[in-house]
């Protein structure tokens, strides 16, 4: 008896031989499936039903090799169904066939699985393509096709695409690691549709009278499954009926007898009570003889993508049902229980988890053994249900798995499983920003033609509403002459200005709206920072007017998009011992190193033996702590003014950090940190020379702060020190020291430091 067929694995000799002969045998294909489990007492000399006529399976039962028969048949019609379809191109314009209409359809073409944009089917680049939607001609969005294929939709991310393509060609792993939001999920998505659906398989769940807890299964062609449970139900009906026309019969000849020979009604009704429940316990038998449907791609356009992020390990790798009556002859038939996980229902498809570090180590291993083995067994995932007696044959796993994460789901993720992964497939990171082209900006367009037509409510939006998005994705990009592609925030900005626009009722989305849901659609940490810097002002914490001595207005980042003021205080004091610096605000690791490397330049800089002082440095209300470098030239500075007693001018912000030799090095968000200072009221903001190109501030602010760049610390003292001759003396004192050090034009190779 065959236990697990493998339609796919018939050599070319049979598959020939069998398909001359498929059209005889494609309606006995599925009735002769249900010899593999069918008992031979009740189903001999009856028939089962088909889709146009009955045929019969009198003869099979009996026969000790029907079951290779059944199977003889089901893979002589599916190689009937499979001769001239998909044939898989090795070369890089891959294309399956389908043949429900004898005609071809295109998987893939080329190289690039991108595509072009296109108003009215036809490319329309009439204007200036350096103007911000890169010479696309349109009025609305809705003059923009939107792509059918999810692959066609992805916006940059040429790498991942690439990759995509080569994994769905070759049937390899993929494992994306990137910032949540970059389209990991679109793609495995697009992976799926890549996939030839004529491999797709449904798997059935056979009884097994040899041991109940270790149910059989097999798999055959998409859409017989149905087919097969339906032709075993029409059967087990057939059986009923005929049972309990019996059963009626016999009642009757017994209610007959005691009435009218042994004259007890009592006696005749009992008697009937028996006849009733034994003929009722035995069709609860015959009816445990139907198959399960396990996994059913009857309906399947596509092959199946299965998203798992987050299963726990019954759906992940199949369950058992417990079953409260396991006796008696009132429980369920073990192989009723048995239910499919996501990497069964995955077969011939994509699976996909996301998060693949939050996966517990022993749902890990298992999934480990899928893949390399390319089949599962079932079993009950809860050790005190009964469906842990239960282990089915294994179940066919042959999938694609493409797993996602951000950066730490690398640390966390099982070694052998990663190796596995990169083993037999790729590993592609997955990119936060895209250069600025008028090929992008078009896309770009695109991009809020599909988030509208995806959304189905949304009205489309008019010219100028698309360049705000674009202008918005180059803010959001952080770097000059780039774009986001952290979409799903971007997507999140397009729906905020849908709604608002659908709300008045307004037949296209303009450029007020999309301002408005800029507002509107503000992160928690921005929000906080705006109640952070309005309630500094209802307690006068802010200073920006005057001059203090060992107080500078810092600027620091909450979350990843709001900026705040910082206001960073040094105090020099004798020492009861070894001077030492002392710095409090709950600093990371990495400021307090910045914090060492600042007292190496006041050590270098300072005429003063500050071997007997001690130097406190106080971040005011660090509630949250700081983490990066980019207050270094604060610290410098307000030490330094302590130390020399010469103020610091309050309206300036500053941000930047500090080489051991003074020079000032980039850091991030400096965009929203200038825009924190503009909300605090202060006038100047002093940044690293080499951020100056990556400034994209917003235009209500851009008249009242004033932009200062500097490429050393001797720099960032002679803007913010107040007092001319005591500065004049510092500055110059501080260059006879460094020396070279302000000839070098430093900071545009390196990479901005953490915030």
């Amino acid at each position: 008896m065959s236990d697990h067929n493998d339609t796919d694995d018939t050599p070319d000799a049979d598959r020939d031989e069998t398909a001359t002969s498929a059209d005889s045998e494609s309606e006995r294909a599925v009735t002769d499936e249900e010899a593999q489990s069918s008992p031979p007492a009740t189903n001999s000399g009856e028939d089962t039903a088909g889709a146009d006529e009955e045929p019969t399976i009198e003869g099979l039962l009996d026969d000790g090799d029907a079951p290779a028969e059944a199977d003889s048949a089901i893979d002589s019609e599916s190689d009937h169904t499979t001769e001239g379809e998909a044939s898989v191109d090795t070369t890089d314009s891959e294309v399956a066939l389908d043949t429900n209409d004898g005609e071809s359809t295109p998987v893939e073409t080329g190289d690039d699985l991108g595509s072009d944009v296109t108003v009215d089917g036809e490319a329309s680049f009439e204007g200036d393509e350096e103007d911000i939607l890169g010479g696309l001609d349109v009025k609305t969005t809705e003059d923009i096709e939107v792509p059918d294929r999810l692959v066609d939709q992805v916006i940059g991310q040429d790498h991942a695409r690439d990759i995509v393509k080569k994994a769905a060609k070759q049937r390899r792993h993929v494992m994306m690691i990137g910032s949540p939001g970059t389209g990991k999920s679109m793609l495995a998505k697009a992976m799926s549709q890549l996939l030839p659906k004529e491999d797709l398989q449904d798997v059935l769940v056979y009884h097994n009278p040899d041991d109940g807890n270790e149910p059989k299964v097999r798999t055959v062609p998409a859409g017989k499954g149905e087919q097969i449970v339906d032709a075993h139900k029409e059967e087990a009906r057939k059986r009923n009926q005929m049972r309990s026309f019996l059963m009626w019969i016999i009642i009757a000849i017994v209610i007959g007898y005691a009435l009218f020979f042994a004259e007890s009604l009592l006696l005749g009704i009992l008697a009937a009570g028996i006849i009733y429940l034994a003929f009722r316990y035995g069709a609860r038998g015959s009816d445990s003889m139907i198959p399960n449907l396990l996994v059913n791609h009857s309906s399947q356009q596509t092959a199946p993508f299965e998203d798992a992020t987050g299963a726990h390990a019954g759906a992940l790798l199949g369950d058992v049902r417990h079953d409260p009556f396991q006796s008696g002859g009132m429980e369920t038939p073990s192989h009723d229980r048995v239910e499919a996980g996501a990497i069964h229902k995955a077969n011939k498809g994509v699976l996909f988890l996301d998060e693949i570090n939050t996966l517990d180590i022993r749902s890990q291993q298992k999934l480990m053994t899928a893949i390399q083995e390319g089949e599962f067994s079932i079993t009950g995932q809860s050790e005190r249900s009964s469906g842990a007696m239960v282990h089915t044959e294994p179940v066919p796993t042959d999938f694609i798995m493409v797993a996602a994460g951000n950066l730490d789901a690398m640390e966390n993720m099982h070694p052998a499983l990663r190796s596995r992964i990169k083993g037999y497939g790729y590993e592609v990171y997955m990119d936060d920003t895209i250069e600025d082209e008028p090929e992008m900006r078009r896309k770009y367009a695109r991009f809020v033609a599909q988030e509208v037509e995806k959304d189905g409510r949304l009205p489309h939006f008019t010219e100028e509403a698309v360049e705000e998005v674009i202008l918005e994705a180059r803010r959001r990009a952080g770097r000059k002459g780039h774009l986001t592609l952290k979409l799903r925030d971007l997507g999140g900005l397009v729906r905020v200005a849908g709604d608002i626009a659908r709300a008045e009722d307004k037949e296209f989305t303009t450029r007020e709206d999309v301002l408005q849901a800029k507002r509107r659609s503000r992160s928690i940490e921005q929000q906080l920072a705006d109640n952070y810097i309005e309630r500094r002002k209802d307690y006068e914490l802010t200073v920006s007017e005057g001059s203090v001595v060992g107080r500078v207005n810092g600027l620091a980042v909450m979350g990843e998009d709001s900026g705040i003021v910082m206001p960073v205080m040094a105090e020099v004091t004798p020492s009861q011992g070894p001077g030492q610096v002392i710095a409090t605000g709950k600093l990371q690791e990495i400021a307090e190193e910045a914090v060492q490397n600042v007292s190496a330049i006041i050590k270098k800089f300072s005429d003063e033996d500050i071997s007997e002082k001690d130097i406190h440095i106080q971040f005011v209300q660090s509630y949250e702590g700081v983490e990066g470098d980019s207050a270094s030239v604060t610290v410098a500075t307000a030490v330094i003014s302590a130390l020399e007693n010469v103020p610091i001018e309050q309206n300036i912000a500053m941000t930047g950090s500090l080489s051991v030799r003074g020079d000032v090095l980039p850091v991030g968000g400096v965009t929203h940190k200038i825009e924190a200072a503009a909300k605090t009221g202060l006038d100047t903001v002093i940044i690293p020379a080499a951020n100056e190109q990556d400034v994209m501030i917003e235009d209500e602010y851009k008249d009242q702060i004033e932009i200062v760049p500097v490429q050393h610390l001797s720099e960032v003292l002679e803007v913010a020190l107040a007092g001319e001759p005591e500065k004049d003396s510092l500055v110059d004192r501080l260059k006879s020291i460094t020396g070279q050090a302000l000839e070098r034009q430093v900071g545009h190779s390196g990479s901005p430091s953490p915030n």
